[in-house]
């Protein structure tokens, strides 16, 4: 039987239930890796004194199109959502997760409040969680011509930008979030930011369940005392950012809901998104429920 492998999610629950032999428990045969996004490799791409971000249009959704070599991966609920509807795999409906998330801007910036940001550039990833949210959180201030996006590419790129002072603004979430806030940027706005799960065809859908059981025991010991495994995060934070923080004083990060994506979840997701553009007609897939939410067989 091959290994089940685990595409980790910049969180700390991966690496306590590995640590803590919770996987070894459930009768998992795992693997642990990281996928570009997300990763402790993620290279420098932009330098202080730089004054172009072109837009960079891989995002979260294009690495499903490629194919994500893993037996289970993450990525923001909407993504997923249109992933599976897609075909490219089957959204997990047996949990999502929550994290916090945010649009920053330098201290010495002269924006105060949402209304603030309207005409300027929010850096997002395309097609990846910050760009649904973005557009979500602001449509509340202002009308959806007066929001700007512009793709920064990954989470640690829209980091290096705003600590080269090269985005005005950026949307960030879990880890990211935290670097800012720490830092002293100034937090203009709440985002929502949940979370769903993949599971490529062919998964046994026992061992989506027995990673998932897995967790649940990480999530507890988080949830009674996150502060004993902030450390985990240095796991996946380049080093560039790494050092420029205290992990010890991280919050919890990614919060793991064993709740049902419930059908109106995935149709009322769906519609927002499509509703808005944020794909080319043809993308668009009507796959119903059934076929795109997977749940494992009592």
């Amino acid at each position: 039987m091959a290994k089940f492998i685990v595409n980790t999610h910049g969180r700390l629950q991966e690496w306590i239930a590995h640590d803590k032999g919770y996987f070894v428990e459930e009768g998992l045969d795992y693997e642990l890796t990281q996928h570009g996004l997300l990763t402790k490799a993620a290279p420098e791409n932009f330098k202080a004194g730089a004054n172009v971000v072109s837009d960079n249009l891989t995002g979260a959704y294009q690495t499903y199109e490629q194919g994500r070599e893993a037996s289970i991966s993450c990525a923001c609920h909407w993504t997923v959502n249109m992933a599976a509807s897609a075909s490219h795999g089957r959204l997990w409906g047996e949990a999502y997760t929550v994290s916090p998330c945010g649009i920053f801007v330098p201290e010495s910036s002269t924006i105060r409040k949402p209304e603030d940001l309207s005409g300027v550039d929010v850096h997002v990833g395309y097609q990846s969680g910050s760009h649904y949210t973005t557009i979500q959180a602001l449509e509340q201030f202002m009308p959806a011509d007066a929001v700007k996006l512009k793709f920064g590419g990954g989470p640690s790129d829209r980091v290096d930008q705003l600590l080269n002072g090269i985005a005005p603004a950026a949307t960030v979430f879990g880890m990211q979030y935290y670097i800012m806030e720490q830092l002293g940027f100034r937090k203009i706005l709440d985002c929502t930011f949940m979370i769903a799960a993949m599971v490529p065809p062919g998964v046994d859908l026992g061992d989506v369940r027995k990673y998932f059981n897995a967790l649940r025991k990480a999530q507890a010991d988080i949830d009674r005392m996150h502060q004993s495994f902030t450390h985990y995060y240095l796991n996946e934070l380049p080093e560039r950012h790494a050092k420029l923080v205290d992990v010890r004083r991280f919050g919890p990060g990614e919060r793991i809901v064993f709740e049902p994506y419930t059908r109106e979840m995935y149709e009322a997701t769906k519609e927002w998104v499509e509703e808005r553009d944020i794909f080319p007609s043809e993308k668009v897939a009507p796959t119903d429920y059934e076929q795109a939410v997977a749940f494992a067989a009592e």
